[in-house]
């Protein structure tokens, strides 16, 4: 039972469904490890608790297994310091230039500070016990023990937001710290399954860390002879008690050892479980398989594959996808939808529940492994031990203690009251946008930072010590009914945006809510009756109509008696088929998400609503490409003008992203990307350019602080917002007919 250290009776008292309730309602404090990234340090900060999600289960762990060789090299590529991490990433570096050259150096600037200053969580293997289950979650209840997965799920922390095919519940034989290894059991289990071995063949394991130990006793469960190779001695000698025939170190001796081994023949497969940016292990498994033999590389090793060595062999190579199919697939992963048993035998979820039968019957052993244990208080102290070379190690375990009773919310700074009326910041969601360009935007306007909550708990506390928050959550309540806020921020996903701001504007309190503002007609109508009945004002952020050259185009056609024609060209690229922005549910599509930004604008301009829309999209046959991202819109506006978008999402990330045409009265003005704009008039062209992209952030934060501190009204009406909102469902339903639809 998670408990709350002020409201423990309570919680005690409430069933299931209100306990849940609880939760959410009301963030628990705990203690995690993170990685900050700036500097590369590890610290046990007490963060918020996550939330539960549909499709998720809570954990209260009990125990949780650092990841010696991929930790490490995390915290030593933290350490190295700006310049080290240019040299490691110039990928990096060349999307901070590319990103420079579109957006300017400032915002660039604002972009990497942002993620410098944000906190990593570390972890992605525990076990402990379910103390909630969300929506859409059958196979799991209160108190079950489960073992966990997953980067960002699985962390190295008090409780744990872990989605259910991630999870897989403990057999009553195997303890917390036996099933901490779980994850590690599965990408073991995954690399053997890849290299398909047979009773009897002769299989090399080189690398003998916690994956390796693991796979060697995988294959000598599997009726394997097994050899063994690593640079310590003393790893050799515990593979050689999990049943290694052989081993030996990876010096010139090796090949020959092996070969003798193996009769002369070679090895049948080369599993390579180690971690170095060495090519080594890739050109030794070459020179020591037999003919058409096979090699699967689990491990993060150098991928230069000499040719002659797999030639002549005619070997192959597979590398192993972590823990099994279903692996960085948001489908599975993260929307819960499993693979037919039929089709996919062994997914990660499976893989991992094999791994613990295994445990269960004494055929894999992970005791032997663990080297150390410490208490999450002693977390710095591990990673000490895991980046030095003082002391020998292998399974590093952390510790937890399950009967800690919980903090509701966290104090980050001790900063009083501002003495004067201010703009008060509630933030719920803090995502990229939010980071690197609201809330720079809000500090640069003077506004104050009061409270913050996201979903996973790290982010808000990483985000609110960079801000100066003064305390942070993980549920939204926290910060709605947090009376020191007078204006809410809203930037979670889209699908929580138009029942957060409704509940926000519920409690009197000014609502700026990130677009789009809804999903769909029942949500839009239900938050603008909200703002109807509301003492606050509903803003909603289309940027685009507070640029200065969005400005300057309505003020150049401020004397037109004759409807104007508008043409904006979106570059907008392409957004993998399976990001949450493709989902109906979560995202809602790009058309709602971004193309509101351009109906907007059309407003803006034209002060007049759309009435009539008709869209018509792409066809292909490539599985990859979402044809609703690449669209043709027409648009009527009551005052008899027209528009169009074109939204095409399948250009070259080179071109500008944006260009718009006005034309009307005997006039033109073009805005290209925000950076530059060309008035004609006369048989004259007059051309501004800005120092930097000005997509109108700067204005529309301050035209929002105004509203709250100056009693200003909106600077965009209700039956406008709704209108923009509207007409991308019109668009949406458009594109189904292939019909024009009234808005």
């Amino acid at each position: 039972m998670l408990r709350f250290k002020d409201l423990s009776f309570f919680v005690v008292q409430l069933p299931a469904s209100q306990r849940l309730a609880a939760h959410r309602n009301g963030a628990a404090e705990m203690k995690q490890i993170l990685q900050k990234m700036k500097t590369g340090e590890v610290t046990v900060t007490e963060v918020p608790a996550p939330v539960l999600r549909s499709g998720c289960v809570l954990v209260r762990a009990g125990a949780s297994l650092i990841s010696a060789g991929t930790e490490r090299l995390s915290v030593e590529a933290g350490q190295k310091g700006l310049v080290g991490r240019a040299v490691d990433q110039p990928s990096l570096v060349k999307q901070v230039i590319n990103r420079a050259r579109t957006e300017g150096v400032l915002n660039t600037i604002d972009a990497v500070r942002s993620k410098l200053g944000s906190l990593n969580a570390l972890g992605y293997s525990a076990a402990g016990k379910v103390i909630e289950a969300g929506e859409g979650v059958s196979e799991f209840r209160e108190g079950d023990r489960v073992a966990c997965a997953g980067v960002g799920y699985a962390s190295h922390a008090e409780v744990l937001s872990v989605p259910k095919n991630l999870c897989a519940r403990l057999p009553d034989k195997v303890s917390f710290d036996s099933a901490a290894f779980g994850t590690i059991g599965a990408i073991a289990l995954q690399g053997v399954r890849l290299s398909e071995p047979t009773l009897g063949e002769s299989i090399v394991v080189i690398g003998l860390g916690l994956i390796g130990q693991v796979t060697v006793q995988l294959l000598k469960a599997n009726g394997c002879r097994v050899f063994g190779i690593d640079l310590d001695s003393n790893r050799i000698e515990l593979a050689r008690q999990f049943g290694a025939d052989n081993g030996c170190a990876p010096d010139g001796d090796a090949k020959s050892r092996v070969i003798e081994w193996s009769r002369g023949r070679g090895a049948d497969a080369v599993l390579i479980t180690a971690a170095t940016k060495s090519n080594q292990p890739i050109e030794l498994a070459g020179e020591i398989s037999r003919q058409k033999g096979r090699v699967v590389v689990v491990g993060a090793v150098g991928l230069n594959i000499p040719r002659q060595p797999y030639f002549d062999r005619e070997l192959t190579f597979r590398i192993s996808m972590s823990y099994g199919p279903g692996r960085y697939d948001p489908e599975y992963e993260e929307r819960g939808h499993d693979y037919p048993f039929g089709y996919v035998r062994w997914t990660e979820k499976r893989n991992l529940e094999a791994f613990l039968d295994l445990v269960t019957e004494g055929r894999v052993s992970v005791e032997p492994l663990i080297t150390h244990r410490f208490n999450i208080d002693q977390a710095e102290q591990a990673y000490q031990l895991i980046t030095s070379e003082n002391e020998p190690y292998l399974g590093v375990l952390l510790q937890y203690d399950t009967e800690r009773e919980l903090e509701r919310r966290i104090p980050i700074t001790t900063k009083s009251s501002p003495p004067a009326p201010s703009v008060r910041i509630g933030l719920i969601g803090a995502g990229g946008y939010a980071k690197g360009m609201l809330l720079p935007q809000f500090k640069s306007a003077g506004a104050e930072f009061q409270s913050i909550a996201t979903a996973s708990g790290v982010t808000a506390r990483s985000v609110g010590e960079q801000f100066g928050f003064r305390f942070c959550a993980s549920g939204a309540d926290e910060v709605i009914q947090d009376e020191e806020a007078n204006l809410i921020v809203i930037a979670t996903r889209h699908d929580s945006h138009a029942q957060l701001a409704r509940r926000a504007l519920e409690t009197g309190r000014h609502v700026f809510v990130e677009k789009p503002l809804a999903l769909n007609d029942e949500e839009l109508e239900a938050v603008i009756a909200a703002a109807q009945q509301s003492d606050g004002h509903l803003l909603v952020g289309f940027n685009r109509r507070f640029s200065p050259l969005a400005c300057a185009a309505k003020e150049f056609f401020h004397e037109r008696s004759t409807p104007v024609s508008i043409s904006y060209r979106v570059n907008a690229g392409r957004v993998p088929r399976g990001h949450w922005a493709h989902d109906p549910k979560e995202g809602g599509g790009r058309i709602v998400g971004e193309v509101c930004h351009f109906v907007d604008f059309m407003h803006f301009i034209t002060d007049s609503l759309v009435t009539r829309v008709y869209a018509e999209s792409i066809s292909s046959n490539n599985q990859e490409i979402v044809d609703d991202d690449s669209v043709f819109i027409t648009l009527r506006l009551a005052d008899g003008s027209n528009g169009s978008i074109a939204y095409l999402a399948e250009g070259d990330k080179a071109m500008p992203k944006e260009r718009i045409e006005i034309f009307g009265g005997g006039r033109s003005f073009v805005i290209d990307d925000f950076r530059g704009a060309t008035a004609y008039h006369n048989g004259r062209a007059k051309t501004t350019k800005l120092r930097e992209q000005d997509k109108g952030q700067k204005n529309e934060v301050r035209a929002v602080c105004a509203v709250v501190m100056q009693g200003k009204p909106a600077p965009i009406t209700l039956e406008d917002l709704a209108t923009t909102t509207r007409a991308t469902f019109r668009i949406k339903e458009s594109l189904r007919t292939a019909l024009p639809i009234e808005v």
